[in-house]
Order: C-alpha cells, then structure tokens, then sequence
C-alpha cells in the first residue's frame, strides 16, 4: 500500500482485489457513522447494516491498511496476559465477563468466515504457546490450569508431542489451544468489507476524518471531501489513530513487530514443519511466532522494526533463527518482508472510551486484534442497537490516560530489539 511493500508484504501480494471504496466527496447523513475500516470498524458496520442501519465507514487509506493487514494471523482467545489477571485488574465481574468475551472470540471468527463464505486461508487446528526452557514450562503450565478452570480446553504437550507438531525440538513444551487457529489478515479484513458493503455499508477509503462536531444529538465526521453526519459515531483507528482520534495512540505505546515469509516449503519439508499448520508463538520476552501460509511459507517475525540498522539486523538474525529451528529447510531465503506497530496499553488489556454522548470505541488490543476486534465490533453494534445497556459492556468506561515517557518507551523497545537479535540466534 502507498507504493510502499514493507507495510503488509505477503498479505499484500495474496490477499484477493479489495472491494471498490471511493473516497467520500459529498455530505451525507446515516444512523451511524464509523471512523476505521479494521477489524472492529468493519464488524460493527456488518452487524448494523443486518440490522437494518444505515451505515457510513470512512477511513484514511485503505481497508485493512493498520494492524488488520499487518499482523501474524494468529486467532488467539484472550489477552497476552495470564487469563487470572483480568480480573485482577478489572475486578470479578468486568474481568470474567471480558474472559468469556475473548475465550470464544475465536469460534465465533470461524464462524462469520463460515457463514460468509470468506476467503482468507482459515486454518482451524489451533494454535500453540512454546515453552522456552523449564521456566517456560511452567508459565504455559500455570496458563493451563487458569484457563482449564474456566472451562476452556486447552491441553498441555510434551516436549516430544510438540516437536511432532511443529517440527523442531527447540521447546520444553507447547500449550495448544483448539478453539484457535490462523488466517490470512489483510483477506479477511477485505473480506469483511465485501460482506459489509453487500449488506448495505458505504465504505470510503481515503478519506481521513479531520474534524468532529456534535450538535443537536448529532455528530458529523468531516473529510477533506465530505462529511458524515448521525445520530451514532463508532470510533474504531487503535493504534494508527490520527486526527481528532489522535488521543486514542497517544494512550499507547508502540511495540513494533516484523515478519519474514520465505519461499514455498518443498512437499518433504512440509511433513515435519508444522504439518497440522497450527499458528506459534513462544514465551520468550522478546518473543517470536511463526504460522504457515496456504502456499508452504513459512512466515516468521518477532519485535522490532524493519527500518534503518533495524532492516539488516532482524533480517539476518531471522535467518539464523529459523535455520537453526528447522535445519531440514536448510538455507533460508525470504520473498516478503513487513512490519508495523502494536498499541500496548499500561496493563496490557483494551480500553472502553467514549468521546461523548453516543460516541463508543474499544481501542488498545495489545496484539491481540483479530478476535478481539471482531467480537468487540459486534459488541458496539449491539450497544448501539440497544441490546447492550453500557453498564453491561465487557470493560468500563475510563478516561483516555497518556503514559509516562512514552517516546522513550518506545524508542527502547525498537533499539532493544535491535539488541538481542544483534547478539545471535535465537536459542
């Protein structure tokens, strides 16, 4: 997108055509309007518009053109953190009620892909957290007894049960979790667009919101075209808000992350790298995952930024790492390479704002966005549709909080990065 191939690299280069969006060039009114055409924004819209709404979606670039066409394409249940710490943070009933939101986020993602017939290389046999070591092991074995208490079925694996499943016997262990799976990212979100526009959604891409206004229980969106005005404004840009939603990233901080596919694996190297094609991630601090696409890459990534001495260091640390991880693929070579940014709130868990009467948006996923922020955007358009009282949403209300020191967060972690994976491989 913009001419520019590390934004969303493979996802890019396989995804089918995006639907038709021309930019917004004149005023209009609609029951909601929705600023964002990610996950969360193009969910909320698919179930308004079934319902019967007139809907709206602008968006500054292009479908799917933030985290929704960057990320790994893992569908993970939950948040990054241990499943015990949400209701810790949030107390018993915010906490549980979020837990069960999230836990089934990933059958109910199956499901619309079903549903819909959408074509994003959905695999469906889970996914698997590595356990690094013997300290590791027991974070993946205490993550299993605090989600096996909620009922979710996620199981431990040996050693040799894991490295049957993936291939390499770098890991202690590995917790697989069924209700999970992989898909191919930016598919999807375009996917959701074609589902959304055929259901009735107006959807303008390159149309930046740059002014908000409410006035007479109506807000308007302007563009630098048009305008949107409706009783409903569904704020859904995250981590690459701009503009009046700029406050929204400003609450976070970026963790960049990357990811390297290499060519298509040989039919006799498929056998024994991740067969079942389950999605994996490991318990590393300065973690790395790795999921196969429909055509045999193996897509790999890890934190850090594809730009200035960053470029070089992840790209040969990456080489490194998977050729000792999978020494049966033998010299790796790569044929796509992107990166973007994570939003990481100050607890690792997503936000509830509201920029006035009737103006909602979930924000801050924490890596965490396909399922998240498909479920989420159901979850508004049920608010919105009055299904929902706000005092029975799956997080308070809060007030947007800017984080301490945030650029030099932010700067650590990609020099950080550039760091550890200038020191060596990955074990």
């Amino acid at each position: 997108m913009l001419n520019n191939p590390l934004t969303h690299g493979l996802w890019e280069q396989t995804a089918p055509e995006a639907p038709v969006t021309p930019a917004l060039d004149k005023a209009v009114i609609a029951d909601v309007v929705i600023v964002g055409a990610g996950y969360t924004g193009l969910s909320a819209a698919l179930h308004l518009a079934e319902a019967g709404k007139k809907v709206v979606v602008v968006e500054a670039v292009e479908v799917g053109y933030g985290g929704a066409g960057r990320n790994v394409g893992l569908i993970n249940g939950g948040m990054w953190t241990m499943p015990q710490e949400l209701p810790d943070v949030l107390g018993p009933i915010y906490g549980e009620r979020l837990l069960n939101l999230l836990g089934d986020a990933p059958l109910y993602v199956r499901t619309l892909i079903q549903k819909h017939g959408i074509e994003c290389e959905l695999e469906t046999n889970g996914t698997l957290h590595l356990a690094v070591g013997e300290s590791g092991l027991k974070e993946i074995e205490e993550r299993q007894r605090q989600w096996s208490a909620r009922g979710a079925p996620v199981k431990v694996l040996s050693a040799e049960e894991t490295a049957k499943r993936v291939g390499s016997t770098a890991y202690a262990g590995s917790l697989h979790d069924p209700r999970a799976g992989t898909l191919q990212p930016l598919a999807y979100a375009r996917g959701l667009a074609r589902i959304a526009i055929a259901a009735g959604v107006s959807i303008h891409t390159k149309s930046a919101a740059t002014g908000l206004a409410y006035e007479g229980g109506r807000w308007t969106v302007k563009t630098d075209r048009g305008s949107v005005t409706a009783p409903w404004l569904v704020f859904s840009t995250d981590a690459y808000s701009t503009g009046p939603f700029e406050k929204i990233r400003k609450e976070q901080v970026y963790l960049p992350y990357f990811n390297f596919a290499t060519k298509p694996l040989t039919p006799s190297q498929l056998e024994t790298v991740l067969p079942g094609r389950e999605g994996c991630w490991d318990t590393v601090e300065v973690l790395s995952s790795f999921r196969m696409d429909k055509a045999g890459r193996l897509v790999f990534g890890s934190v850090g930024a594809l730009r200035n001495t960053g470029h070089a260091v992840h790209r040969e640390w990456s080489k490194r790492s998977v050729k000792k991880l999978f020494p049966q693929i033998g010299d790796v070579e790569f044929e796509a390479e992107w990166f973007g940014w994570i939003g990481m709130s100050d607890d690792a868990l997503p936000r509830f704002h509201k920029f006035g009467p009737k103006a909602v948006g979930f924000s801050a996923y924490n890596g965490r966005g396909i399922a998240p922020g498909t479920i989420f955007g159901k979850t508004l358009a049920e608010h919105v549709l009055g299904q929902i009282a706000e005092a029975d949403l799956p997080l308070p209300l809060t007030d947007v909080r800017l984080p301490a020191f945030r650029p030099l967060k932010e700067a650590y972690y990609e020099a950080g990065a550039q760091i550890a994976h200038f020191a060596g491989a990955r074990f």
